[in-house]
């Protein structure tokens, strides 16, 4: 895919203070921030690949029941590392880092963020 992943949110302060921590464990950084919206890139180029957003109709933002963002790792450690940090700042665990059924040696791990948005870390490493 080539474009961008966007989630809601209702407070864009504590968001960027969430995502800041959690996304620097994947080295990807917020590049772009104004009143409305955060972006963010990976410290390999300057496109924006993630963004947080108070939604544009003004309605409170909410979470997609089966919408989920995942970030794709170089290590296991790192996504061991993505959900210690995400719950360390806050965030629901919506599955222990590990090996799942039927994905042979894919390794995962979810959180939920401060607004219940669904973020996944993975990597086909084994190390």
């Amino acid at each position: 895919m080539n474009g961008y992943v966007m989630v809601g949110t209702n407070d864009l302060t504590s968001a960027k203070k969430f995502y800041d921590k959690l996304l620097n464990v994947l080295n990807i950084k917020a590049i772009y921030t104004d009143d409305v919206c955060i972006g963010y890139a990976n410290d390999e180029n300057d496109d924006v690949e993630f963004y947080v957003t108070k939604p544009a109709n003004g309605e409170p933002a909410t979470y997609g029941n089966g919408t989920q963002v995942s970030f794709l790792t170089k290590t296991r450690a790192q996504v061991v590392e993505f959900h210690k940090t995400g719950l360390d700042l806050g965030g629901k665990n919506e599955g222990d880092p590990g090996l799942r059924p039927n994905d042979g040696d894919v390794f995962y791990a979810y959180v939920r963020d401060l607004e219940g948005n669904k973020i996944c870390a993975y990597t086909n490493s084994k190390d």
